[in-house]
C-alpha cells in the first residue's frame, strides 16, 4: 500500500508519520507440507514385487504413509517421510509385521544419514521440519524431548532436573510466556511480547523479500518482533511496523531517519557472533537491482561493512547514537547487539549504562551459511558461557532488573530457549531455526544469489518464487506454535507459572558431565 493512502498522525516532536493500517495475521495452526513432492525422510519404506496389491498395510497404517491413489486401483509410492519407523512395533500397527506376504521392509535413508552436522543434526532438521508443518511436538523417533545435537557441548549437555511431581499443578492456561522489554522506567512504551524469542535480522540481499515478510507475519501473529538486519527496510513491510526491528550496523546501509521513525525500537549492530571482528559482508553476486537501491550502492559491487562503528570508540560515543535515535523516534526503545569477547559483561554494564534498553549478546556459532566457519567455530565465546556471565556481573551491579537480557548465537530448538533463560537471560533471538522451517537443508551456499536451492537466502527472482508467502507464514506460525507448547510444558513440569520466574534457575540445570542420573533430564 502506497503511503499516501495511509492513516496520518503527529508523533512527539510535532512529526508528521503516515501509518499503513496493520494487517491482522491469525495465529492458528494449519497443516502446511513440504513444498516438495519427495521431501527428505527419515526411513525409507520398501515394497517388493511379492506384494499381492491386498491394501493391508493401508489399513493399518495410522500414519497414512500407504494411500491408494485416487481412480486407481493399486498404491503408490509410500509417503515415507510420515513413516516413524521401528517406533511403530511398539503400537500394533506396524505394516512391516501385517504384511501377508512379508513384501514391506523399512531401513534408514541414505539421506538422512548424510543430512546435516553436529551442531544440526539430522534429527533436529528433521523434527523442525515436523513442527512446521504439523504445529505438534514430533514423533518419538526424533529424540527431541532428549537429544538436540551432537555437538558433544554446551547446550547438548545441559539437560533440566524435572522433579518426579510437579511442585505445583498448573493449566496450561496458567503459564504466562510473555516478556517485557523495556525495564527502565523512562517513560518509551512498556512493549511485552507474548514469546521469549524475536526473529533475528536477515537483510534485505542476505535472504529473499518471501522470507523476509515471512518472518514479519509471524512476529504479528505471536505479538513479538522481527529485525530487517542491515540492508535496509524495505516499503512491503510498511503493514507489520509495529512489530519490526530495524538495524543500524556499521556499514549503514539503507538507514535513514524516516524508517527510524516508523519502528517501536532500533537496534545497534556493533558486532556478530558469527564473525567479531570482520564485519558483515554481501558479495556482488547478490547485490541486485533491488538490493543495490535499498542499499543505496552500485549494482554487483560486494558490499562490506567495517568494524567497527569508526565513530564510536567509547561508551560516551555509543551513548550520542542512542541520543540521536532517541531524538529522531521519541518512543523507540534502543538494543545494543554485540558479540561475546571475554569482556563481553563490561560491555553489556556500559551499554546499560549509555541507555540501552535491550542488551543483545550475540555468541559464536550463529549466523547463516554465508560466515566463515574458522569465525564461527574459533571466536566469539559460545553463548553458553556468555549469557551465565553477563547476567551474573549486572546483578552484582545491581542494574539487572532494569535492562532485558537477551541471547543469540546458536539456539536451534525451544529447549535451548528454555536452557538459555535459566542460565540467566530474559529471551532470545532465533535465526537459523526460522530458516530450516522454511525448508533450509544447511547446505552452507548462502552468501551466493543463486546458490540457495530451496529460494530462502536468495535474491534472484527465480528462486525466491520457489516460496510462497502464505506457505512461509504458515509454517512459521506452526513452528512458533509448537515451541509455545513445549515450552510451556517445560513449565509446567517445573511448576513455574512465567517463564520470568525460569530466569537464572541454574539450580534446576545440570551438565551431563558430572552427574550419573538422567533418568529425570532431558
Amino acid at each position: 500500500m502506497a503511503p499516501e493512502r495511509g492513516i496520518k498522525e503527529l508523533l512527539p516532536g510535532n512529526t508528521l508519520k503516515t501509518r499503513v493500517p496493520q494487517e491482522h495475521v491469525e495465529r492458528v495452526i494449519r497443516l502446511a507440507p513440504s513444498r516438495y513432492r519427495n521431501e527428505i525422510a527419515k526411513y525409507l519404506v520398501h515394497r517388493s514385487q511379492d506384494c499381492r496389491r491386498c491394501g493391508k498395510c493401508g489399513e493399518v497404517c495410522t500414519h497414512h504413509v500407504h494411500v491408494r491413489n485416487p481412480g486407481f486401483k493399486y498404491f503408490g509410492e509410500p509417503l515415507h517421510h510420515l513413516c516413524i519407523g521401528p517406533a511403530c512395533e511398539k503400537t500394533g500397527h506396524y505394516c512391516v509385521k501385517h504384511c501377508p506376504q512379508g513384501a514391506l521392509s523399512v531401513r534408514e535413508s541414505p539421506m538422512y544419514q548424510v543430512l546435516g552436522d553436529y551442531r544440526w543434526s539430522s534429527d533436529m532438521i528433521l523434527a523442525t521440519w515436523k513442527m512446521a508443518e504439523t504445529g505438534d511436538v514430533p514423533p518419538a523417533d526424533y529424540d527431541y524431548d532428549y537429544e538436540c545435537g551432537n555437538s558433544g557441548g554446551g547446550f547438548d549437555r545441559l539437560r533440566f532436573k524435572f522433579p518426579k511431581r510437579p511442585p505445583v499443578a498448573l493449566r496450561e492456561d496458567e503459564i504466562d510466556t510473555s516478556l517485557l522489554l523495556n525495564k527502565r522506567g523512562d517513560g518509551r512504551p512498556k512493549l511485552k511480547i507474548d514469546v521469549p524469542w524475536y526473529g533475528g535480522g536477515m537483510s534485505f540481499g542476505s535472504v529473499s523479500n518471501v522470507t523476509q515478510l515471512s518472518k514479519a507475519r509471524v512476529a504479528v501473529a505471536f505479538n513479538t518482533f522481527t529485525c530487517t538486519g542491515e540492508g535496509g527496510y524495505m516499503e512491503r513491510m510498511r503493514p507489520y511496523d509495529d512489530h519490526v526491528i530495524t538495524q543500524v550496523a556499521t556499514g549503514l546501509f539503507g538507514v535513514r531517519e524516516e524508517t527510524i521513525q516508523r519502528v517501536p525500537i532500533v537496534e545497534f549492530k556493533y558486532a556478530q557472533g558469527a564473525k567479531p571482528g570482520l564485519g558483515g559482508h554481501l558479495l556482488g553476486d547478490k547485490n541486485t537491482v533491488a538490493v543495490a537501491r535499498m542499499r543505496e550502492a552500485v549494482l554487483g559491487i560486494s558490499l562490506f561493512s567495517p568494524f567497527p562503528f569508526h565513530s564510536v570508540y567509547s561508551i560516551e560515543d555509543h551513548m550520542k547514537h542512542i541520543d540521536w535515535i532517541k531524538h529522531v523516534n521519541r518512543r523507540a526503545l534502543i538494543s545494543t547487539k554485540v558479540s561475546t569477547p571475554t569482556d563481553v559483561d563490561m560491555v553489556a554494564v556500559g551499554s546499560y549504562s549509555a541507555g540501552t534498553h535491550i542488551v543483545h549478546i550475540d555468541g559464536g556459532y550463529g549466523g547463516t551459511g554465508a560466515a566463515p566457519d574458522i569465525a564461527k567455530k574459533n571466536i566469539a565465546m559460545p553463548i553458553e558461557y556468555a549469557i551465565g556471565k553477563v547476567h551474573r556481573f549486572l546483578a552484582d551491579e545491581g542494574v539487572r532488573d532494569k535492562v532485558t537480557l537477551i541471547a543469540s548465537g546458536g539456539i536451534r530448538s525451544v529447549h535451548d530457549v528454555a536452557k538459555a533463560i535459566a542460565l540467566g537471560a530474559d529471551g532470545v533471538v532465533i535465526g537459523t531455526a526460522e530458516m530450516v522451517a522454511l525448508g533450509c537443508v544447511r547446505c552452507s551456499r548462502c552468501e551466493s544469489g543463486r546458490g540457495c536451492p530451496r529460494g530462502i537466502a536468495t535474491t534472484d527472482p527465480e528462486l525466491a518464487q520457489k516460496m510462497e508467502l502464505d506457505w512461509g507464514t504458515q509454517r512459521l506460525i506452526n513452528l512458533y506454535s509448537a515451541w509455545r507448547k513445549v515450552l510451556v510444558s517445560i513449565l509446567q513440569r517445573l511448576g513455574l507459572r512465567s517463564v520470568c520466574e525460569l530466569r537464572g534457575r541454574t539450580d534446576l540445570l545440570m551438565h551431563l558431565d558430572y552427574t550419573k542420573d538422567v533418568a529425570t533430564t532431558t
